[in-house]
């Protein structure tokens, strides 16, 4: 199945939280995406890794989503290494995304950045015809995605380009609650962590807010790009 999006996100959440209003937006367009889940998010205070993939599941159907996989790294531990890079290079060549979307360039969450160095390594290397790798038994075609874009999480870090995501923000909120253990819900008898807070929750809102005002939106979200971005004319610019 060939994705014109692909989202890699180290914690099931992540792309919830940086980019599911981009998600749900180029959906609306008529364009596929799915999303592969590095880890299981297995070292999260709240809740276990089986309910975490159900939460998944059930924000994949809020979202639509074409396809949502899990390459079940080690949570905190895996390493952006061969074998790593390897396994993502499968990915991008199973779903030959023309965009990738992926982890901030660094974050509060150690993971985060290092997830974003993993993508845009393996993204590349994907691109080389003399690296090897098979899928259910068939070697795969080199596959290099013309975009790779990274969402900004919790740290501030200046967008590159900001995307209008009013119309889709109450679906976006929708699929981050979809997580009902990671976030606040008064109804639980969980720990509390940083993220579980009405506060943090309230941040989220707040940087979409910030995010949307500055071109003249309601709601917005934020990314970076580690190389020059063009357009084809300047009437194409808010």
């Amino acid at each position: 199945m060939k994705l014109d999006i692909l989202v890699l996100a180290v914690h099931p959440d992540d792309a919830e939280l940086g980019c599911s209003g981009t998600i749900l937006k180029h959906i609306a367009l008529g364009k596929r995406v799915g999303i592969i889940d590095f880890t299981r998010g297995e070292l999260g205070t709240r809740g276990t890794a089986e309910i975490r993939d159900t939460e998944a599941a059930e924000s994949a159907k809020i979202m639509g989503l074409h396809a949502r996989e899990n390459l079940r790294f080690r949570d905190g531990f895996f390493e952006n290494n061969e074998a790593h890079q390897l396994e993502v290079v499968k990915m991008i060549r199973k779903y030959q995304p023309e965009i990738v979307l992926t982890n901030a360039l660094h974050d509060r969450h150690p993971d985060h950045g290092k997830a974003g160095d993993l993508a845009n390594d393996a993204c590349f290397l994907s691109g080389l015809v003399k690296i090897s790798t098979q899928l259910d038994g068939r070697e795969q075609t080199a596959w290099r995605p013309r975009l790779v874009l990274q969402y900004i999480q919790d740290r501030y870090i200046q967008p590159d380009i900001i995307i209008d995501i009013t119309p889709h923000f109450e679906t976006k909120v929708a699929a981050i609650k979809a997580f009902k253990t990671q976030f606040f819900n008064p109804e639980l008898d969980e720990p509390d962590t940083y993220i579980s807070s009405p506060e943090f929750f309230e941040s989220v809102i707040g940087r979409a807010r910030e995010f949307g005002k500055t071109i003249g939106a309601t709601y917005g979200e934020g990314f970076t790009s580690r190389k020059l971005l063009g357009v084809d004319n300047l009437f194409n610019l808010r």
